[in-house]
């Protein structure tokens, strides 16, 4: 890892395009998208290693795609410590080892979406593979140990200023800032951007122990690593255990009304499972049950992202895949800009896209499950009406199914998404192979045999085209110097994505679909951020087609940019 423009404590400032305040997962994701695509970059992190805390541990389809594209995915699993297939949750009423239970968070349900499985691990973990990947990028410098106190913004760009354990100063200069350095962030703070918070007045309390006898206790659910258990004392907040690995390493989070390092919480524990057993607490922390949102995610050269941007509950997995997902949104966005051919729309953006994603996030899911659960438990009792608690239980079990479907990220109405249709970006959605404008794109459309995802992680956009369509397109990325890579695809795929030209952004979003495009230099300003709003682009004839398996015909071209190493 390599700075220019002097070194750490020296004296000098270290020079850089962009400076990422938080070498957290999040912020070290943002560092290997960024320099995969040429981007030299600076990271300042505070801790030498990662927290040995178990946390962010559920990893979907989707950020395991990132972690392909970002060239970690085989380290990443490696860091798994609970074998394949053994990543199943659920929920359970009074207590694990009482009647009522079914399964819950069935990622596998939208698996053939993603070009990619889910993973389980801890967030210490993940951390570790991807330090050892951002080691192997000569654009990226890591300084870890270096806590920043000052950020500043001049007319010609940010300066940071940070300082090590034995007070040596380094300072930074960079044309942009980000801040990836937690809830309470000294970047946020700097730039003065307020947030918009929401306190349900509920202290939680974090067990890490480990116990021989649990894993025997559990054996009823085979292949489960997380539980959640409803109990109608606690108003719908969670009981929650998990599996650090597969045999003796456990945390719980539950409901407690003193933070009290000191007290006996092993009692929480044996009524969420149902008996008594051995427990060796490790850790004991407390949390606040809080969400925050910034109330904008950018500040002229000062950009947030991961918990600086927003912060929530640790429910449902959703905290460190939403951190991903904006560093993988963030990251082809500032290479754009820094690279020339990104508009001044395309940095903002990121802000109209994931900002308005987690708000859904916070309120269509986890806000929505807490005051769900809080009403179910209100409402039924198997003790004074068994028929209606099973019933009402057996509808849960349904909606647990229809949850993990429903959540699908989504650009809808996005500026920089060129289409005829409204709408607007949130979490709620609906998974599809067809290709629909500010959607994720199924990169190996159902029982086609393709796998194109590799094709779709280059510098810029990527036309997906059937037959000699897309001249006009081509044409217009080339005359706007935008790198275009063209790939064709046979019939059989251009049935499944619903039409004959797909073109999709670096971050695997469709940004414009049809049969024809009317005004190719309209839509590549559009999509591109040179242009303000969203353009009505005309649609022709998308119907489908005869599936031919042997059709496919990969036609790789590049126009105006060649692929990063990888």
């Amino acid at each position: 890892m390599t700075s220019g423009g002097g070194g750490p404590g020296d004296g000098e400032p270290v020079r850089s395009q962009v400076v990422i305040v938080g070498g957290g997962p999040v912020g070290t994701g943002l560092a290997i998208g960024l320099g995969q695509l040429g981007i030299r970059c600076a990271v300042i992190e505070r801790r030498a290693e990662p927290q040995l805390v178990p946390k962010g541990q559920n990893l979907t389809q989707r950020t395991m795609e990132h972690m392909r594209a970002w060239g970690v995915e085989d380290r990443v699993r490696a860091g798994r410590a609970i074998p394949v297939g053994h990543s199943r949750g659920l929920t359970a009423y009074g207590s694990l080892l009482g009647e009522y239970s079914y399964e819950w968070l069935r990622r596998g349900a939208v698996r053939r979406f993603y070009a990619t499985d889910n993973e389980r691990l801890p967030q210490y973990a993940t951390e570790r593979a991807l330090r050892a990947r951002v080691a192997e990028l000569s654009t990226v410098a890591v300084h870890h140990g270096w806590r920043a106190e000052e950020v500043s913004e001049s007319a010609d760009g940010v300066r940071v200023r940070a300082r090590d354990a034995s007070g040596a100063v380094l300072e930074v200069l960079a044309d942009h800032a980000v801040g990836c350095d937690g809830s309470r962030s000294v970047v946020r703070e700097a730039a003065g951007i307020g947030q918009d918070g929401t306190d349900h007045e509920q202290l939680m309390v974090l067990l890490v122990f480990r116990s021989r006898e649990l894993d025997g206790l559990l054996a009823r659910y085979p292949g489960t690593s997380f539980f959640n258990v409803l109990h109608p004392d606690l108003s719908g907040y969670w009981q929650f255990l998990g599996r650090v690995d597969a045999t003796e390493s456990w945390f719980f989070h539950a409901p407690v009304d003193v933070a009290d390092p000191g007290a006996d919480f092993r009692p929480l524990v044996w009524r969420a499972v149902g008996d008594r057993f051995d427990i060796d607490v490790e850790h004991v922390g407390f949390w606040d049950m809080r969400f925050a949102l910034a109330d904008r995610y950018r500040q002229g050269r000062i950009i947030l992202a991961g918990d600086a941007a927003h912060s929530h509950p640790p429910y449902g997995g959703y905290g460190i895949n939403t951190g991903f997902e904006d560093a993988a949104n963030l990251a082809w966005k500032l290479a754009a800009t820094l690279h020339g051919w990104g508009g001044p729309g395309l940095l903002d953006s990121y802000d109209a896209e994931r900002r308005p994603v987690f708000a859904s996030t916070r309120d269509d899911f986890i806000a929505r499950s807490i005051q769900v659960d809080a009403d179910f438990l209100a409402t039924h009792d198997p003790t004074t009406d068994r028929e209606a608690f099973e019933a009402a239980w057996a509808a849960r079990a349904e909606g647990a199914a229809a949850e993990v479907a429903a959540y699908e990220p989504h650009y809808e109405g996005s500026p920089v998404i060129a289409t005829s249709g409204g709408g607007r970006p949130g979490a709620y959605g609906s998974h599809e192979t067809r290709a629909r404008p500010g959607h994720h794109l199924a990169a190996q459309p159902e029982g086609t045999g393709v796998d194109l995802f590799d094709r779709l992680t280059g510098v810029g956009f990527v036309l997906l085209r059937a037959g000699g369509q897309g001249a006009g397109l081509i044409t217009a990325a080339e005359r706007a110097s935008v790198p275009l890579q063209v790939v064709g695809i046979g019939e059989h795929v251009r049935a499944a994505y619903g039409a004959d030209l797909v073109l999709v952004r670096p971050d695997q979003y469709v940004a414009w679909v049809g049969d024809e495009c009317v005004d190719p230099d309209a839509v590549i300003a559009a999509v591109t951020g040179h242009a303000p709003g969203s353009g009505s682009w005309a649609l022709v004839g998308s119907g489908g087609g005869v599936q031919r398996p042997g059709d496919l015909v990969p036609g790789l071209e590049q126009h105006g940019g060649e692929r990063p190493t990888r």
